[in-house]
């Protein structure tokens, strides 16, 4: 299947780690705001990249057998979770919006891209 024909606006984690790596911004957007409970601070994130054109393109789960084949945006329901998965593309910083609607974006720096321990 080529992505790029079918679904113009949005990448799997595969994708979307190779679009950072070669120059894309991971923007995290903040859907509801972040809330304590427990130990660990909830709410809902999604992420894109956004090349330096402004194209951009959502982060979606990939498509599986339990999910009929639906293309879903990929939500992140905990900080921890954002954090992982930054740190496992290769950042070495996550700054994490806490309020609706809030956004950052983040680079991979050269220092970066020789990938987590």
């Amino acid at each position: 299947m080529n992505w790029d024909i079918e679904a113009p606006n949005v990448v799997t984690e595969a994708r979307f780690r190779e679009l950072v790596e070669s120059g894309y911004s991971a923007e995290i957007l903040c859907q509801e705001s972040a809330h304590k409970k427990g130990p660990s601070y909830y709410g809902v994130w999604i992420m894109r990249v956004v090349s330096d054109e402004g194209v951009e393109k959502l982060l979606v789960t990939a498509r599986t057998r339990t999910t009929y084949n639906d293309i879903k945006i990929r939500e992140f329901k905990t900080i921890t979770g954002v954090v992982s998965f930054l740190i496992g593309i290769g950042f070495s910083h996550a700054d994490v919006p806490l309020e609706e609607g809030q956004r950052t974006t983040h680079k991979l720096a050269t220092t970066d891209k020789g990938g987590s321990k």
